[in-house]
């Protein structure tokens, strides 16, 4: 009885610049996959049909997959194939092939790196906000009014003149709102260019998950750590004036 080709597993390619290989750390986890590279060309073979449509895949820069049919190469629907299956290509985990390269962090605001760019964009989507940075000399006149179960859900820190206040409900204070992914802070209405990037910084910053990382929409970032953190009160905002000289 012959073999109804319906039935088989379905089996993926796809290619992308070498110039973009660094965004593949997001995706060298993924132990089943293969990778191999020619001159200008980064081929991957083994996904899942699952992995194929994933988020982290459709994020990736001039990236083009393919399914394999009888040694051509078809893109997603197409009915002609794009190209015919590269031969000669010496294939390796990615895991194991693939070697992310950061720059050495200064635990400071800088730039992350020239060869990862990071940049925040507008996003489509909104999320709610859970901090709030605030310049204490304007809020200072504001905190002692707040009714005392408002400031009870939130946690605060200082940052050089600023208040940095956790939790939710925020108070009705003046100062730029963030809302978090993945243990980062994003400034409210945005959100990083390459969506999968996310992990793969924490992956290399946050590896103890100890730090929030405070973002700017400049793509530079301030690393907090959550410990820094204490339960807001009017007498503990009151005690940081006067250490500060603020009144």
């Amino acid at each position: 009885m012959a073999e109804n080709s319906s039935n088989c597993i379905k089996e993926f390619w796809a290619e992308l610049p070498r110039a973009n290989e660094d965004f593949l750390g997001a995706i060298r986890d993924w132990k089943n996959v293969q990778i191999a590279v020619d001159d200008e060309t980064v081929w991957l073979k083994g996904f899942t049909e699952e992995q194929a449509i994933s988020a982290e895949i459709q994020q990736l820069p001039d990236f083009i997959l393919y399914e394999l049919r009888e040694g051509l190469l078809f893109r997603k629907n197409a009915l002609v194939p794009s190209r015919k299956m590269r031969t000669a290509l010496l294939w390796s985990p990615i895991d194991k092939a693939l070697r992310l390269t950061f720059p050495a962090s200064n635990n400071n605001y800088f730039g992350i790196s020239e060869k990862v760019k990071v940049r925040l964009t507008p996003g489509n989507e909104e999320h709610p906000v859970v901090a709030l940075l605030s310049a204490i000399t304007e809020i200072k006149e504001n905190i002692p009014g707040q009714l005392k179960f408002k400031l009870e859900k939130l946690e605060w820190t200082v940052i050089n003149d600023k208040a940095l206040f956790l939790g939710t409900p925020l108070l009705s204070l003046p100062g730029k709102t963030y809302w978090t992914k993945d243990g980062h802070l994003l400034p409210a209405g945005f959100d990083f260019e390459f969506k999968n990037l996310s992990s793969l910084l924490q992956q290399q910053y946050n590896k103890e998950s100890d730090k929030w990382l405070l973002w700017n929409e400049d793509g530079t970032y301030l690393p907090i750590k959550k410990g820094d953190f204490r339960p807001l009160s009017i007498s503990s905002f009151r005690l940081t004036e006067k250490m500060k000289e603020w009144i």
